[in-house]
């Protein structure tokens, strides 16, 4: 008797499938990761020379809040000005065109913050608007909301 082993010999062969699904992982990877990628930009700087003259300098500019109440009360920089009647506010005025004038002479400007409460009224609004504009003040910016004090 002859000992013969026997074996089936199969093909062993290369699979595809699982390449694929594994590539389309990594690219799926690499797809998703491109979008967190950050930019940065180049912050171009110089740094004065000894021999160079020196361009005076741009301080911030003033800044002024200006607050309207619900009853008419105008504050700015928290200390009231006018009556809550009076239509032309000339106390506010006055003021508004110092802080102008004094800004000029200094190349500033002036920027204003007016900041109304929620119930105030759009004809004290205006008021205000109106002292600004006599005041040759361009730059405001409106706050509405009861984060404001007075």
């Amino acid at each position: 008797m002859k000992n013969t082993i026997h074996s089936d010999t199969t093909a062993i062969g290369f699979q595809i499938a699982p390449m694929i699904d594994v590539v389309f992982v990594i690219m799926l990877f690499f797809m998703v990761m491109t979008g967190s990628v950050k930019v940065e930009r180049e912050l171009r700087t110089w740094l004065p020379c000894p021999g160079t003259t020196t361009s005076p300098v741009d301080f911030p500019p003033d800044e002024i809040t200006i607050g309207i109440a619900e009853d008419g009360t105008v504050t700015m920089n928290e200390q009231e000005f006018d009556t809550p009647k009076a239509k032309a506010l000339p106390r506010l005025t006055e003021s508004l065109i110092r802080a102008q004038e004094s800004s000029k002479r200094q190349n500033q400007k002036v920027l204003v913050t007016l900041q109304a409460e929620e119930q105030a009224s759009y004809e004290r609004i205006i008021d205000v608007l109106n002292s600004l504009h006599k005041a040759g003040i361009q730059n405001v910016t409106f706050t509405v909301g009861s984060e404001t004090t007075f």
